[in-house]
């Protein structure tokens, strides 16, 4: 019979005794990001939130960037992806590696999309509606910025754990509504400062929803500065938790 002071020896030395059964480590979420625009540097602001996940959160990352506007190689790696973040803007891709995106989406895999990615693919005009329920309008000047608030009705989501019930995002507001009768809007937004357009119709600027079974997360938010703000920062990781479906 092993005693418990063997037993602590044993497993200590890394070996399992007879009838000690030794639990497997669980396995880390593996998160893929798609980084395919030219404005917003998001493969910079990507890879620092990868990295975060990896470091702190114990999570796998990989981020792809797209070498141009017809061509996002690695796109094999979404097979065994947990998670896909997409932050890409107007991309024509081939067949072949559209059906890849395709395919991930298909399998009820969940989703985060930030910013231009409601406007992501030119050969997938109906993403943005289909898939994040909604489609890109118009947007107010660049020289204007947002302000933000959560709705009062989801302040207990998930998602919105921690998060300021106000703040300031320098990104401008997209115009998305009408929203599809699925999605569930978390924040809203305010244009606020110089613009060329008179519409000032508050919008949201992020919100829930469900494609294939699966969970999807989208937030018109996503300017470089944005990331620099905790709020903004609280967001995103809830939101990758959320979609996860996982217990930050």
């Amino acid at each position: 019979m092993t005693t418990r002071r063997e037993v602590f020896q044993l497993l200590m030395a890394g070996a399992a005794p007879q009838g000690v059964v030794r639990e497997k480590p669980a396995r880390k979420p593996s998160v893929v990001f798609l980084s395919g625009e030219t404005e917003y540097d998001s493969e910079r602001s990507l890879t620092r939130i990868a990295q975060e996940l990896e470091s702190r959160h114990g999570m796998r990352c990989q981020v792809l960037a797209a070498s141009s506007k017809a061509d996002l190689p690695g796109l094999e790696m979404l097979e065994d992806a947990d998670l896909a973040v997409f932050f890409v803007d107007f991309l024509a891709l081939p067949a072949g590696q559209l059906s890849q995106i395709r395919a991930y989406l298909n399998g009820g895999k969940p989703l985060v999309a930030l910013r231009t990615t409601i406007r992501g693919f030119d050969n997938w005009k109906e993403f943005g509606q289909d898939v994040l329920g909604a489609s890109w309008r118009y947007d107010h000047d660049s020289t204007s910025s947002t302000d933000v608030t959560v709705i009062a009705e989801a302040a207990g989501h998930p998602i919105l754990e921690g998060v300021a019930k106000e703040c300031h995002c320098r990104s401008w507001l997209y115009h998305v509504l009408p929203l599809s009768s699925s999605a569930k809007p978390l924040l809203m937004g305010r244009s606020v400062g110089e613009s060329q357009r008179p519409e000032r119709e508050p919008n949201p600027v992020a919100w829930t929803k469900t494609y294939k079974g699966s969970r999807v997360f989208y937030t018109s938010l996503g300017h470089p500065e944005d990331f620099q703000m905790e709020p903004f920062h609280r967001l995103l990781i809830n939101a990758v938790y959320w979609a996860l479906d996982r217990q930050r």
